[in-house]
């Protein structure tokens, strides 16, 4: 059976947090806040569970750790935290955080709040049901969202110590194949191939600058009238590190496999076509003009590191499936897309030279 993406995702469901102790501590650390308070939970989102927290007044969003045993480094809403309040200084388009609570006693796993973002959410990457004119408008705020946070300085916003820039893509080759062996739950041969060969055909870097980790549009937030972002959600992987890695990871749409069930990653194969769908050279040659680049001249290598990566992070998600500590019910059928990942991984592996 094949998941409606936009279904599946959109929306809210019910609640898993007590708001007993939550709105108690609610009312001492945010300013302004006054109940009574209703807990609902996003449906979209992987990772660390989000929450919409609603009063009389106003609406808030909780993002919390998932509850169990996590992966070493996972789930890191501080570093969520952190970066977007420094972005949020820069008018850079986030929810603006509000405070973070590492104390697990209130409601069992250290959460922050942060503004709600109210606008649309495209869990297709086409964006269903714009005109020409909105799905081009909203591509080029994709392309200017992600060129805008590749030219910050990190020191001039307080992030100087966020990451390590030097061997940033060689260290996240180790990470991911470290994790992925952690959960690995069968054996597939081409993410062994990739764990051997990628080491060694790792990119140069290309410089420093705040990465995303998981730029996509379905972890962007569009104003409810105008084909533009207005917030930039899921930073749990952001750090200092190379920007052509972050944009490469988000050119994937371009050559995403198509989920049989729905439940995977969106693709844009198939949609290359639709009106305002932009070409990816013409789509690389914006950000290289906002960015003063000439090129990007190891494109299959950063494509392939990718590609491994997801499938890797995705495998993440199953291996919670397996310890219990999944956070959306479509888990399990997200993560059958492991393998057609690394497949197209090593795709580019081979065209790279593997």
């Amino acid at each position: 059976m094949r998941i409606d993406r936009q279904a599946a995702f959109s929306g809210t469901s019910a609640s898993d947090v007590s708001s007993e102790a939550l709105e108690a501590w609610l009312e001492q650390h945010i300013r302004g806040f006054s109940g009574p308070l209703t807990i609902t939970r996003f449906k979209g989102g992987q990772s660390n569970p989000t929450y919409k927290l609603t009063t009389p007044a106003k609406s808030y969003v909780l993002r919390r750790k998932p509850f169990g045993k996590l992966l070493p480094s996972a789930h890191a809403i501080e570093r969520e935290y952190r970066v977007t309040a420094a972005l949020a200084s820069a008018d850079f388009p986030v929810a603006r955080p509000l405070h973070l609570c590492t104390d697990q006693a209130v409601i069992g796993a250290p959460f922050y709040v942060m503004e709600h973002a109210e606008g649309r959410v495209f869990w297709e990457p086409h964006a269903p049901g714009l005109s020409h004119d909105d799905r081009a408008a909203l591509f080029d705020s994709l392309n200017t969202t992600i060129a805008k946070l590749h030219t910050f300085d990190p020191a001039t916003l307080g992030l100087e110590d966020f990451g390590r820039p030097a061997g940033y893509v060689a260290r996240q080759i180790k990470r991911w194949s470290e994790q992925y062996r952690a959960s690995e739950t069968e054996t597939i041969p081409e993410m062994d191939r990739l764990i051997e060969w990628l080491p060694g055909a790792s990119p140069a870097d290309s410089g420093a600058a705040i990465v995303h980790g998981d730029f996509r549009l379905d972890n962007c937030i569009i104003d409810p009238h105008e084909p533009r972002i207005i917030a930039v959600l899921d930073w749990e992987l952001s750090t200092i590190g190379d920007p052509l890695a972050d944009f490469t990871y988000h050119l994937m749409q371009w050559s995403m496999p198509v989920s049989e069930t729905g439940a995977g990653v969106g693709s844009l194969l198939g949609h290359e076509e639709d009106p305002g769908v932009p070409q990816i050279s013409d789509y690389i040659t914006r950000y290289c003009r906002r960015t003063g680049r000439a090129g990007i001249p190891e494109l299959p290598v950063y494509m392939a590191y990718n590609f491994f990566r997801l499938a890797a992070i995705l495998q993440g998600i199953l291996g919670r499936v397996r310890d219990g500590t999944a956070a959306n019910a479509e888990a399990a059928a997200m993560a059958q897309q492991v393998r057609p990942l690394a497949q197209t991984a090593w795709r580019f592996a081979r065209e790279a030279g593997a």
